[in-house]
């Protein structure tokens, strides 16, 4: 199961008004992400919440939740930041602020911790491409409790049944 769930009309008029410059358009995107592996590895999924966070309170954009197969913890951190990353570059934002609860992930792409594991290097790498638009960069370490719309949509993802488990058979 693959979704990317986008408020049709409202995300649509913020994506072309960012993309015009014109006023009014999403100055700041706030990006939670969330990834989770049951088991390590294991079955795994990915959720993100995009918001505007020029409004007051900020208004969601886009979510992401989706299965990735069977990985570690970290590898579904990297990939759901690296998603709601891609989901919020649609938007055209001047300045992203990325709130997740992995220290690992928030601290390596800080710079804090060195990326030691190599099959995390181009994950690393790839969230650095995305971020490298944005005048403006902020990366927050959260507890899970304040990334629990994100939380929830990875246990969304991985409570969902297996689209080839439905009629036996893989999706053509």
């Amino acid at each position: 199961m693959s979704s990317q769930e986008r408020l049709p009309l409202e995300s649509r008029d913020a994506r072309d008004d960012c993309a015009a410059g014109a006023p009014g358009a999403v100055d700041t995107v706030i990006v939670y992400c969330d990834g989770g592996a049951r088991g390590n590895p294991g079955p795994a999924a990915i959720g993100a919440v995009v918001l505007d966070g020029s409004l007051d309170p900020p208004r969601r954009l886009a979510t992401v939740s989706e299965r990735i197969g069977n990985t570690t913890n970290n590898v579904a951190e990297y990939r759901a930041l690296i998603a709601g990353l891609e989901a919020a570059a649609q938007f055209h934002a001047r300045a992203i602020q990325v709130r997740a609860d992995s220290e690992l992930v928030v601290r390596q792409v800080q710079g804090r911790y060195r990326v030691r594991q190599s099959h995390l290097r181009s994950l690393y790498d790839a969230v650095m491409r995305l971020l490298g638009p944005y005048e403006e960069v902020g990366l927050t370490h959260v507890r899970r409790e304040d990334n629990a719309d994100a939380d929830a949509l990875v246990n969304a993802a991985l409570d969902a049944e297996p689209e080839e488990s439905r009629d036996g058979r893989r999706p053509s």
